[in-house]
């Protein structure tokens, strides 16, 4: 699109997304299509026709012949391929009247026929028919994801990182009623409150309503694809969300979740002062008669929109939590009320444009009465992990343990036992999958065969002395996964009559541990396997000779690194969830709560008086104490240096494109 368009990126995602979002709509219409038609009643042997509440029952969109994709990608060169999107756009709104003026039409009249049919075939490879799961959900977000990263609409504000999204939707929980985001961008806080209610077994439309405000056009179409795409519908209005309110819920709403524009100068404090959505009054005004600044316009705003027992998750500058003057006595007002229930913190680079950190609000009208004048604080910022150089967000795993420190805070512990257990078997199954392993085990001892040493014996002992190395370590690593298989069955069946799981990982201590000695083994074996062959490469084309089969050889190597590399990553999950495991474990022992030093701690409302009524984690909890160099996950941080390298190395890559085009555009101009 940069190279075959005149768009630019903050104008090409949009078709992009429409493409997108049309392939995804035919991927559920055929995962649902043969049940459907499967049940339809007949009459005079014949079945009626499919129609699109058929497919809304199944959280899906009706596709007419016209919108399928296979119809799209099989037009011909001569066919006008924009004509016929419009076409497919058209007879799908009007179907929907959700996505009426939605979908991209006009914008792909501006791309040439051919690139058109290449972004058709582009998404729709052979690979992705076979896959299953809401996997264009995920590219869905994969490309807000990217355009976010490329400041393609509003600096990435209309995206939301999914793992806060995550973490704030399953800490809410919500199972029924009202949800709002008054500040809704893409839409992701109702995709993942939706993902939240079909993990329960739910059908997301008939247990919550979905209502947004966003005032931009163009995010507000984005929002209403995105829930499209995953078979949902929700009311989003355009409305500026300080002055307007077109949904009028306030003291109705179940749930609120948001990511609104931090720190806002520009608020007419004229047009909010009698807003009945600041029960706390209005924040500080500058001379200019604008509020200084807008956080608490929000958070109030969050909380008026509340009913007696709504709960609300939002995310928020880090200034917010500790500022003065008159925003600390709106906080001191609400924290009175006994309704803010949670603080997480979060460190910087989570969002793909913004550095700064951040945290997550949590409130709730309706707290049990022993929690009413307490606060649980979570400080999160040594949780994460790199995705990027610029990139850090929480992995599955970090995100469930920091849910089970607020399943303890409200005492459901089962919760909490179950993921230990979970985190536990899954470091146990994966032992005993130790067949990439006995299979690495083979391949090596296939690369030792095909490596030549014969003729180079009188020449050179090292060739030899290398090869009988690389044998005999390769048979006492045979021997050391017989042995670990045996420890795994025999862990297993410990694991089985185990009364206590948080004694579980303690268990499987020798486990992991063996699993990292095998780790290290194998990579021993692949290092002098690649020693022997440089050596041995060495040495016949010295001698220029034939017996040295670099075919054999090669295609040997790449199967033992294929081996290794599946050896590596499976043994890595025998010691990668037995941690987790032990990071729960070692911090609550007894599965209850209690605090933890730089991690958390529930905070009486007096400590908060006392401390500028402060809600900001880092000042309650203390600095964590540093971690057991064993405990250093080697792996995980050379995954870190090859992300970082890697980013690197795109941008050099992309500095000197840039350079080499300025530079001749200097060429052509000072020629002229």
């Amino acid at each position: 699109m940069r190279a075959n368009s005149n768009y630019a990126s903050n104008e090409y995602f949009l078709p992009v997304m429409g493409l997108v979002f049309l392939r995804h709509a035919y991927s559920r219409y055929l995962a649902v299509k043969d049940t459907i038609e499967a049940g339809l009643p007949t009459r005079g042997g014949k079945k009626r026709a499919l129609t699109k509440e058929d497919f809304s029952q199944k959280s899906a969109i009706f596709l007419r012949p016209e919108a399928q994709f296979d119809y799209l990608v099989g037009l011909p060169d001569g066919e006008d391929r924009a004509k016929a999107l419009i076409r497919a756009m058209e007879s799908i709104e009007d179907d929907y009247e959700s996505l009426r003026g939605v979908l991209p039409k006009s914008e792909y009249q501006e791309l040439d026929n051919a690139v058109l049919g290449q972004l058709l075939r582009t998404l729709n490879p052979d690979e992705l028919k076979l896959v299953s799961g809401d996997i264009f959900g995920r590219i869905y977000e994969y490309f807000l994801t990217r355009f976010a990263d490329q400041k393609a609409h509003d600096g990435g504000e209309f995206f939301t990182p999914i793992s806060l999204v995550s973490l704030m939707a399953h800490m809410l929980d919500p199972d029924r009623g009202t949800l709002l985001d008054p500040a809704c961008g893409s839409g992701g806080m109702f995709v993942q409150s939706a993902r939240i209610v079909e993990d329960h077994g739910q059908i997301p439309a008939a247990r919550l309503t979905f209502r947004g405000m966003e005032k931009n056009a163009t995010t507000i179409r984005l929002a209403k694809m995105n829930l499209a795409v995953h078979g949902l519908e929700g009311d989003i209005q355009p409305a500026i969300t300080y002055y307007e309110d077109p949904h009028e819920l306030v003291g109705k709403a179940d749930y609120v979740m948001a990511n609104p524009p931090f720190n806002v100068d520009e608020i007419d404090a004229d047009k909010v002062r009698t807003d009945p959505r600041l029960p706390f009054g209005l924040p500080g005004v500058n001379k200019k008669d604008k509020v200084s600044n807008g956080n608490y316009v929000w958070i109030s705003y969050f909380y008026s929109y509340l009913n007696d027992k709504g709960q609300a998750g939002f995310v928020m500058s880090s200034q917010a939590s500790s500022a003065g003057g008159a925003e600390a006595q709106l906080r001191r007002k609400l924290i009175e009320t006994g309704d803010v229930d949670v603080m997480i913190a979060i460190r910087s680079n989570f969002f793909y444009i913004r550095t700064v950190p951040c945290e997550l609000w949590f409130l709730n009208r309706n707290k049990p009465e022993r929690h009413r004048d307490k606060v649980l604080m979570i400080d999160a910022r040594n949780v994460y992990r790199q995705v990027t150089r610029k990139i850090y967000d929480f992995s599955p795993e970090q995100e469930q343990n920091l849910l089970a420190i607020v399943w303890l805070y409200r005492g459901e512990t089962d919760k909490y036992r179950d993921l230990v257990t979970r985190y536990c078997r899954l470091s146990l199954e994966a032992a005993r999958q130790i067949q990439p392993v006995r299979d690495f085990r083979t391949a090596m001892e296939n690369l030792a065969n095909a490596c030549n040493v014969g003729d180079l014996l009188d020449q050179d002992a090292s060739p030899k002395a290398l090869k009988q190395e690389l044998v005999r370590e390769n048979d006492r690593f045979s021997d050391d996964i017989e042995k670990f298989g045996e420890s795994a069955e025999a862990a297993t069946a410990d694991f089985e009559t185990s009364i206590n799981p948080i004694e579980l990982q303690n268990l499987h201590l020798t486990l992991q541990e063996s699993a990292h000695d095998l780790t290290k083994e194998a990579d021993h074996l692949y290092k002098l396997a690649v020693r022997l062959i440089e050596t041995c490469e060495g040495e016949w084309k010295a001698k220029s000779s034939d017996a040295w089969n670099s075919r054999d050889v090669a295609h040997a190597r790449r199967a033992a690194d294929e081996a290794h590399q599946r050896t590596v990553e499976q043994l890595g999950k025998v010691r990668y969830f037995w941690r987790q495991a032990r990071w729960l474990a070692e911090r609550f022992p007894k599965g209850e709560l209690r605090d933890v030093e730089g991690l958390v701690r529930l905070v009486d409302r007096s400590e908060i008086e006392a401390n500028d009524w402060s809600l900001t984690p880092g000042r309650y909890v203390g600095v964590a104490t540093e971690e057991e160099n064993q405990d250093f996950d080697f792996e995980q941080a050379l995954h870190d240096i090859h992300a970082e390298l890697e980013d690197l190395n795109k941008e050099a890559a992309g500095l000197a494109e840039k350079i080499g085009r300025n530079i001749k555009e200097l060429l052509v101009n000072s020629s002229r």
